[in-house]
């Protein structure tokens, strides 16, 4: 299994909330997704914004997170301010 900090966007601090939510190597971040990710994150740590959001979708694509196509981001800004209603 590969390490979550081999990932694009993802630093230790990120891997150690992932892995604290069962998500402990790039496999299952991408076998889970960008938005279920987020969803356990947000659960434990509900602090976790859009830009964390943005830096899980850029890890599972292998791209900086300011990469992200625009029709992207407006789709997981769409889903995060979702979740706060």
């Amino acid at each position: 299994m590969t390490e979550l900090t081999s990932m694009t966007n993802i630093g230790r601090e990120m891997a150690q909330k992932l892995a604290s939510v069962g998500i402990g190597s790039a496999e299952e971040l991408i076998r889970t997704g960008a938005e279920q990710a987020f969803l356990q994150l947000k659960g434990k740590y509900p602090n976790v914004c859009l830009v964390h959001l943005y830096a899980l979708e850029g890890a599972v694509c292998n791209q900086e997170f300011n990469s992200l196509p625009e029709s992207r981001k407006k789709e997981l800004k769409e889903f995060s301010d979702f979740l706060k209603r």
